[in-house]
């Protein structure tokens, strides 16, 4: 059964009372909240998704709620998971982006199975590219794009490497957060697109997060192997251009964008450069989407 399955007034009666079981990738959540902003963005934005059985096991137990005395006076978002509060309150209308972020804290934080590196990963024709960069370089929107051109959405926000599956690309298939200008860019390419609650005045600016594509969704289950790795940076009236970059230098930034690279140790390490060893790495700016997507089109060809 799928989440879309539910009708609105059981998927509140869920989020209330005994939670919302949803599968994203390997990882099983229950989810409650008492928050207008969780039950909208879960409604359209994770319709497609799997539900778990009620009574079976669960990765992580979240809740995004507002106490009962500040549902009134400056209505605020709390975000638990196992009962602990890992962050500050934030206002109740940011309450569904706050989930999104707790759900990656949660992965980030605990599955150190994976070795976790903060990136994009999307795949085409067998062909699975890594987008490695801090925030603000235009990853999410680049990985967007992509998602919305017919490329496999793995995940936009966590790479996730299996030793286990000898180093195979683990995938989340989530919502793609988006930030500021680059919402209304990602409106403009693709008038179609699916976005969730608007949250202004977050710590981000205003994010909204964009639907991944059914078919990201129904191959959750499926891995890919690592081809590219790729260090975008969007930057305005950039010539798109894409450059080589060595696999030393591809390790370096790569070990940087890693979560958990120390915590793994030997593993971390031989992980992150038998990824590399494996990949053509290359250095790509950015100013026009339609460009980007055609080199990036031609690399998986």
């Amino acid at each position: 059964m799928i989440l879309g399955e539910l009708s609105d007034n059981e998927l509140k009666d869920r989020l209330k009372n005994a939670g919302v079981i949803l599968r994203t990738g390997p990882f099983i959540f229950r989810i409650k909240s008492n928050l207008e902003p969780v039950h909208r963005g879960l409604a359209r934005l994770y319709d497609q998704f799997p539900l778990g059985d009620e009574t079976g096991f669960v990765d992580f137990d979240v809740q995004v709620h507002t106490p009962l005395w500040r549902r009134v006076l400056h209505p605020q978002a709390r975000f638990l998971v196992d009962g602990q509060a890992p962050f500050q309150p934030l206002p109740a209308d940011q309450a569904f982006a706050m989930l999104e972020w707790g759900l990656n804290y949660c992965v980030y934080a605990h599955a150190h199975q994976y070795l976790i590196i903060h990136a994009a990963v999307l795949e085409r024709n067998g062909q699975a590219v890594i987008l490695a960069a801090p925030p603000g370089s235009g990853k999410s929107t680049l990985a967007a794009a992509l998602a919305c051109r017919g490329w496999r959405l793995l995940s936009d926000e966590l790479t996730l490497i299996d030793p286990a599956r000898n180093g195979q690309l683990v995938p989340l298939a989530r919502p793609v957060s988006l930030k500021n200008a680059s919402i209304d860019v990602l409106r403009r390419f693709h008038p179609s697109a699916i976005f969730g609650p608007l949250a202004h005045d977050t710590s981000k600016g205003t994010v909204s997060h964009l639907r991944p594509p059914d078919n990201s969704v129904a191959r959750m289950d499926e891995t890919a192997t690592a081809s590219h790795i790729i260090f975008p940076q969007y930057s305005p009236d950039a010539t798109t251009c894409l450059e080589p970059l060595s696999r030393g230098q591809a390790f370096m930034q790569l070990a940087e964008n890693t979560v958990n690279y120390s915590l793994l140790g030997e593993e971390g390490f031989t992980q992150l450069a038998d990824r590399v060893e494996q990949c053509v790495c290359h250095h790509f700016r950015y100013s026009k989407l339609e460009e980007a997507v055609d080199v990036f089109h031609r690399l998986s060809s």
